[in-house]
């Protein structure tokens, strides 16, 4: 396998202080999401829960153990993340299994994706620590082999294997927009290290056509992909989110509604605060908050890529590169999804989603990107 050109060798214990840029990048992010969140769901926590600040009360507490997880994927070393890399591989691996066992598992809609936390009445989706564990496992076995020939086949199929073995898992989980996102993201990672198309052109084929045949296996799947396709297709059922989204983003205008009492569309929109919480901030700041939220993930994003082109580390420099786009591509997706320039995926949306699984996952990504700003070839301006 050809060595990327920007990932040449360099000691590992040779690292600076953290892009502090990057870090007001990621807390500006978390705070317009709080803010975001209660402007969603004010009203449904009131009528619900009796609770205006419910759903922020718990993304707030959430957002706690994800900071303190945050903060160890930013300071342990890369030889420290090395070692401890099969242990969190593994217990990944069988987390991604638990929603198939009764009793541990919580199903809602025919899909297994949830585990249930015991003593805390919350549930966990094990699919979001996959993309961590397939950026992670990735970046590690490119780095290992990147001295051996590419005319090793074995090589290369031993790899595939290790990120079919993730997206097969999650795609029984029936979690069909997560598996091709870890597909999407896996194959990102390939080009990057360097991988010949002649192995990724037939593995491509074959998982899109798995794919399609996923797809047109579920009434539902197969439902969604007509509503997106005819957006007038069941506007009061697959396509209700999407076309109430829209009429909310229209509606914002270019200056929006203000975070007051105007904003009516959104709470029309069911579960906004999850997958279609991007509705509700167009709705209150508009076509110029827009244009600012996409001013700052291209913000987050530059400072990200950066710390990965810097990186002197095969290692570290496919995790920053794994993990600032598994955050840009996810937020894009979403998105993309609210606008209806996609179809419905229930992907959420980074920093601004609620619950603890994307929260945690989003933090942990974040750390990563910290950490390897630390390990680049000259000193930036804006550092701590």
């Amino acid at each position: 396998m050809n060595r990327f050109a920007l990932f040449a060798e360099r000691p590992v214990e040779s690292s600076r202080r953290c892009d502090a840029s990057l870090i007001a990048g990621i807390i500006l992010f978390w705070g317009l999401g709080i803010l975001t969140l209660y402007m969603c769901s004010a009203n449904y926590g009131s009528r619900v829960f009796d609770d205006s600040l419910y759903f922020v009360k718990r993304q707030l507490l959430l957002s706690v153990p994800s900071g303190i997880a945050c903060i160890c994927c930013a300071t342990f070393s890369l030889d420290v993340i090395r070692k401890l890399l099969p242990g969190f591989v593994i217990g990944t691996l069988i987390l991604c299994l638990l929603p198939f066992v009764p009793g541990i598992g919580s199903p809602r809609n025919g899909a297994s994706r949830w585990i249930r936390v015991p003593f805390a009445g919350e549930t966990f989706q094990p699919s979001e620590l996959a993309k961590i564990a397939v950026i992670l496992f990735l970046a590690n076995w490119f780095d290992k082999r990147s001295e051996q020939s590419e005319s090793e086949p074995l090589k290369m199929r031993s790899a595939i294997a290790g990120l079919s073995v993730f997206v097969l898992i999650v795609l029984f989980q029936d979690d069909f927009s997560t598996a091709l996102f870890i597909l999407l993201i896996g194959l990102l990672l390939f080009y990057m290290a360097g991988a010949k198309l002649g192995y990724l052109v037939p593995f491509g084929l074959l998982a899109v056509f798995a794919l399609l045949l996923f797809v047109f296996s579920s009434p539902f799947r197969v439902n969604r992909l007509i509503a997106f396709i005819n957006p007038e297709f069941d506007t009061h059922g697959y396509n209700y989110q999407t076309s109430a989204a829209r009429t909310a983003i229209s509606d914002g205008g270019f200056w929006g509604q203000g975070m007051g009492s105007g904003l009516d569309k959104i709470n029309r929109i069911p579960e906004i605060q999850t997958d279609y919480i991007f509705a509700g901030w167009a709705e209150a700041m508009g076509f110029f908050g827009v244009i600012g939220y996409f001013a700052l993930l291209l913000f987050f994003s530059w400072r990200a890529y950066t710390a990965a082109v810097r990186c002197r580390n095969t290692f570290g420099a496919l995790i920053g590169f794994g993990a600032a786009s598994c955050i840009l591509v996810q937020s894009l997706m979403n998105c993309g999804v609210v606008c209806g320039a996609l179809p419905a995926t229930g992907i959420t949306l980074p920093f601004f989603s609620y619950g603890g699984s994307s929260l945690l996952a989003t933090f942990c990504l974040s750390g990563l990107s910290i950490n390897i700003s630390r390990y680049r070839e000259e000193p930036v301006e804006s550092v701590l």
